[in-house]
């Protein structure tokens, strides 16, 4: 029988994670300007110069973290939402989930707190929401075939607008704080079930305001 035991990182790779995973924390708590690569390398445990050898500057390495850390917070919110084929509240889901993840994503939520305005920008240029947009499109069009999502509606498009809400409501959350968007939750649902015309399955109580 072949060995599917996984391949060991190389050395370099191994020295690239810890640098960006430094860089993640150390940006993440600190913020770009008061952050030095030469910080970030002593946390990462290497010479000051090495992390040219992965990055070209600091700006790269704070884009390449900025993209690890928000992919991480998104794949947290695809497993949660997607894993199980028949979760119909799978937009619920999806943003409760990134509410509670992004509290463990230091770097992430700094720049949808808008503490980094010089790259707040690029929020929608984030690579792992390509993925995002993809995995909502997909879901959209399957509930369209098994007749749960209304079909005149393009599932590439709301898609799209889907993640938009989501991305929107999960930067008030981190900029207002949870406690003062959380009675709102109720409404949300119900926008999400309206817009996608689906109906409470029976025993199961509408998606109206909650107390």
């Amino acid at each position: 029988m072949a060995d599917r035991s996984p391949v060991p990182a190389t050395k370099g790779a191994q020295t690239r994670r810890a640098i960006l995973e430094a860089a993640i924390g150390r940006f993440g708590r600190d913020g770009y300007r008061s952050t030095s690569v030469a910080d970030i390398a002593r946390d990462a445990g290497v010479g000051g110069s090495v992390a040219y050898t992965y990055f070209a500057d600091k700006e790269a390495l704070f884009l390449a973290a900025l993209d690890e850390d928000a992919a991480a917070l998104i794949h947290e919110g695809l497993t949660a939402a997607f894993g199980e084929p028949g979760n119909s509240d799978w937009p619920e889901t999806l943003l409760f989930t990134l509410v509670a993840a992004v509290q463990r994503r230091p770097l992430a939520r700094r720049l949808l707190g808008g503490l980094e305005p010089g790259v707040t920008d690029r929020v929608l240029e984030i690579p792992a929401l390509a993925e995002l947009r993809k995995a909502c499109a997909e879901r959209l069009g399957t509930e369209q075939l098994a007749g749960t999502v209304r079909s005149d509606i393009d599932p590439t498009v709301v898609g799209n607008g889907l993640v938009i809400i989501l991305l929107s409501l999960l930067m008030s959350i981190v900029q207002l704080g949870a406690d003062v968007a959380g009675p709102y939750t109720g409404d949300v649902r119900a926008v999400f079930a309206a817009a996608l015309d689906r109906r409470p399955s029976p025993g199961q109580p509408d998606l109206g305001p909650t107390a």
